[in-house]
């Protein structure tokens, strides 16, 4: 069953607001002289257009009159005329499309330049798909409305004013029938629009929606191919595709429903006004060259009012997409850097301390993931930390590279706390090894590269020797400078978690962090890292979240973990010889490689 998209009456208020559109105003702030340049070529275009039925008018009443040479004259006036239009209305597209590409750019790289130092905390509540559906389809929908419709919206607007006027100079008598049609035709826009704006959001939503669940399966379509559910994942995406299908049906059709209603009131109208106005004409109250022009005038002006009731659900629309980019804008963090932030202390000593730390992750409040935790680890100290899982191992690493702070307690890092710092400054001081290697889809040596922008490629090689890994990159197609895939497809595990050490060889950071990073490596592989692993160690300060024997037997300290809380601490003969947590686990999970000793 799919989630239904938040329509609570707070965010459905918000979205009924076209002022919601001014959202935009801080982008195109800095492309005044653009903005300028396009008002005035759109002014330009409309005035042109407003002087053309005059030089109509002139033609009409020229050829009746038989002023043969005057008739010319008008002839080559409106041909001049013409030209100024086509020339004034290439330029005004121009200018207002540079504009909505210039302004959707920027909107785009400061929605990612925002989401991608957001806390993984943000992320426990809202899909990643969804934040690329907004910074994708919603942007879309924002260019249309600054490189078009916007521009058209004020165009239909100044013809509406404009043409108003010109009529008012031609016949006053008949402008003021036309003027009883506008509180008939503001109804139905007013009442119909009010639906249609909601429906516009709710449409957007679902869009979403579909493209997180779309982005969920995708990324792992081998672990819903292994569990052959590819019927289920295909059933929810349906479901989703078709709810947002029918949302905008339900769009479509008060829009079509509005267009309807106000072209037939605008023309009808109008229709009734030139009866009178033939009526006039067969009276000599007005020449057939002022019928023709307040004809024309009254043409713009309709097709205006048309073209505005269109455009009108078109800015709805962009006025939710620009709030939804704007709640990601102005989204709140859990974690953020301090206003004046301290630096971290120079040069690194990598001293790493928890004082009476109490954590939760959000998602589970109730269930605290590290309770009353205390610990320091001197510098170039190696300290391993074990205990079942889910006792808070991993939970450490998460607050030392501060991706959530903690409820209560303090994590400094060479003295420092980590929430004085800015979150950039310290984590340059940081390497870090995940369970799950992250392997871009780019060239094996930009991915191992990735720990340090600036290393030479002789740097690159020798991280990636010491890692054990030259090997098997330098076999690949066209060695580091092969194409990995997109989540490094073509590497098996142990590979990527090669890559991922070979990256954090290379930063050579005072803090190393190991999170189970020789968990997928064979044994000749695992002896291979872990003799680099030795290397580095000798170092920096490092913190090993561990299982394997080896890594485990050879940290100076053992800090063993249970329901949050650390247990017992010692070297690995001491924690065996007291029994205990650590001991059970060692024959429960050492026993193989013990065996192999």
């Amino acid at each position: 069953m799919a989630r239904r998209p938040n329509n609570s009456s707070e965010d459905r208020a918000k979205s009924k607001k076209i002022g919601a559109l001014r959202g935009l105003f801080p982008f195109l702030k800095p492309y005044r002289g653009l903005l300028v340049a396009s008002l005035l070529a759109l002014i330009f275009t409309a005035t042109v257009s407003l002087i053309l039925p005059v030089a109509v008018r002139r033609v009409v009443d020229g050829f009746l009159t038989g002023e043969t040479a005057l008739l010319d004259k008008y002839f080559v006036a409106a041909l001049g005329i013409a030209g100024l239009l086509a020339l004034g209305t290439a330029l005004r597209y121009y200018l207002v499309t540079r504009l909505g590409e210039r302004t959707v750019a920027d909107i785009r790289k400061a929605v990612f330049d925002r989401m991608i130092s957001m806390s993984p905390a943000f992320y426990e509540k809202i899909m990643t798909g969804e934040v690329l559906s907004r910074i994708t389809t919603d942007t879309t929908l924002i260019l249309s409305v600054v490189g078009s419709s916007v521009s058209w919206f004020l165009r239909n607007l100044l013809l509406f004013g404009g043409g108003l006027v010109m009529m008012l100079l031609t016949s006053a008598k008949l402008t003021g029938l036309v003027l009883l049609l506008v509180p008939v035709v503001l109804i139905p826009i007013l009442g119909l629009g009010r639906r249609l704006r909601g429906l516009a959001r709710d449409n957007q939503d679902w869009i979403a929606q579909g493209s997180g669940k779309a982005s969920e399966a995708l990324l792992s379509a081998q672990a819903v191919q292994a569990f052959t559910a590819e019927g289920p994942s295909r059933a929810m995406f349906a479901d989703v595709t078709e709810k947002s299908f029918d949302s905008a049906k339900r769009r479509m059709a008060v829009r079509a429903a509005l267009t309807a209603i106000v072209i037939f009131i605008v023309f009808g109208g109008i229709i009734s006004v030139l009866w009178v106005g033939v009526t006039d004409v067969r009276s000599d109250a007005m020449s057939i060259g002022e019928l023709v022009q307040f004809v024309i005038y009254a043409g713009i002006m309709a097709g205006s009012v048309a073209a505005l009731s269109e455009i009108w659900g078109e800015l709805q629309r962009a006025a939710g997409a620009t709030e939804r980019l704007v709640e990601l804008l102005h989204a709140e963090d859990t974690v953020s850097d301090p206003e004046t932030p301290r630096a971290p202390a120079e040069p690194a000593k990598g001293e790493i301390e928890f004082r009476d730390v109490r954590f939760h992750y959000p998602t589970r409040p109730d269930d605290a993931a590290l309770e009353g935790l205390s610990f320091r680890v001197a510098p170039g100290e190696t300290v391993a930390l074990v205990g079942p899982s889910g006792a808070g191992k991993s939970t450490v690493l998460q607050l030392l590279l501060r991706f959530y702070d903690p409820q209560s307690g303090e994590v400094l890092l060479d003295g420092v706390p980590l929430p004085a710092m800015a979150r950039d400054a310290f984590r340059r001081n940081l390497a870090l090894v995940p369970q799950e290697p992250v392997i871009f889809a780019d060239t094996a040596r930009a991915n191992i590269r990735f720990g340090r922008p600036d290393a030479t490629d002789a740097e690159v090689e020798a991280a990636a020797k010491a890692a054990a890994a030259h090997g098997f990159v330098s076999e690949l197609p066209d060695g580091y400078d092969t194409y990995l895939g997109e989540r490094g497809v073509m590497l098996s595990g142990g590979q990527k978690q090669r890559i991922a050490i070979a990256r954090a060889i290379l930063r050579d950071a005072p803090v190393l962090l190991l999170d189970e990073a020789t968990s997928a490596l064979d044994a000749e592989s695992e002896a291979a890292v872990q003799k680099a692993v030795d290397e580095m160690s000798r170092d920096c300060t490092t913190l090993v979240v561990a299982h394997r024997l080896a890594t485990v037997k050879k940290a100076d300290r053992i800090l063993v973990f249970d329901k949050g809380r650390i247990v017992a601490q010692g070297t690995h003969d001491s924690l065996v010889a007291e029994g205990g947590l650590y001991a059970r686990l060692a024959r429960l999970q050492f026993t193989e490689a013990m065996a192999a000793e």
